[in-house]
C-alpha cells in the first residue's frame, strides 16, 4: 500500500504530464482547465474586509490588471488548482507590507507592493534561466536581456541568494511590470519556477487563499 501511494503522482502532476507541461512551458500548447472552481464561502468572507481595503487603494486598477496578466499566462490550469496548489493573499501580514502575494507549496512566487501611488514588484525565477550560459554564477547574469524586458533600465534591480538556483528580480512601475511578463523568455522562466514549486505538492499558504484577489486573477472580476 506504501509502495503505491509513493507512486502516485503529486503537485501540478495530477493535472498535467510532462509532456504538458513542457509544452505550455514553451508557449506550444494550452492544457484544458477545470470548468468551475471550488469556492468557499467562508474562507471567502474571512477576507472580504482587507479586500475592501484593497479595491480603496489607488493601486488597484493596475493591480487587478497585473493579476490578471499573471493569472492567464503563469499559472498553469489555475481553476483547477486554485487555493490546494497556488494561493494568492490579499494584504498579507508580513513586516514588508505587501499588496498582495503568490504563493506555491512553500515558496513566493511573485509579490505586488505599494510604490507611492505606484506599484513595485517582486519575482522569483531560477537564476540559470537569467544568465548567458545557463549557469548558477551571478556573473554570468544576462544583464542585456533583463534591462531590455522593462520600460526603462532603471525599473529593475535584482539580486541572488548565495549558493542556490534562485533569482529575485523587481520592478517598479506598473508599465514594466506588464512589460516584463510579455517578454517570451521571462515569461519562460518565471513559468519554469512556478512549475517547480506547483510540483512539490500541497500549498502550504491554503488558509490565507483570496478568492475575491483570485477572481481578478481568473478574469472573473468585477470590470
Amino acid at each position: 500500500m506504501n509502495r503505491k501511494s509513493s507512486q502516485r503522482p503529486k503537485g501540478l502532476r495530477q493535472f498535467m504530464n510532462s509532456d504538458q507541461q513542457g509544452a505550455w512551458l514553451e508557449g506550444r500548447a494550452e492544457v484544458a482547465d477545470a470548468g468551475e472552481r471550488q469556492d468557499s464561502i467562508e474562507q471567502r468572507m474571512k477576507y472580504a474586509p482587507r479586500f475592501q481595503k484593497l479595491l480603496r487603494r489607488p493601486q488597484a486598477p493596475d493591480l487587478f490588471g497585473i493579476l490578471e496578466q499573471y493569472g492567464r499566462t503563469c499559472i498553469a490550469v489555475p481553476r483547477a488548482t486554485e487555493r490546494y496548489y497556488w494561493s494568492v493573499s490579499c494584504l498579507p501580514s508580513t513586516s514588508d507590507k505587501p499588496l498582495v502575494r503568490i504563493n506555491a507549496s512553500w515558496m513566493e512566487l511573485f509579490t505586488l507592493y505599494a510604490d507611492g501611488d505606484g506599484l513595485r514588484a517582486r519575482f522569483i525565477v531560477h537564476l540559470s534561466d537569467c544568465t548567458t550560459d545557463g549557469s548558477l554564477v551571478p556573473e554570468a547574469i544576462d544583464r542585456a536581456f533583463l534591462e531590455q524586458s522593462v520600460l526603462t533600465p532603471g525599473d529593475l534591480s535584482y539580486s541572488f541568494p548565495a549558493g542556490s538556483d534562485i533569482f529575485i528580480v523587481k520592478i517598479r512601475g506598473a508599465s514594466s511590470i506588464r512589460d516584463f511578463l510579455a517578454v517570451p523568455r521571462a515569461l519562460r522562466a518565471v513559468r519554469r519556477f512556478n512549475l517547480t514549486h506547483m510540483n512539490r505538492g500541497r500549498n502550504a499558504y491554503q488558509a490565507s487563499h483570496s478568492y475575491s484577489v483570485a477572481d481578478y486573477m481568473l478574469g472573473e472580476g468585477a470590470p
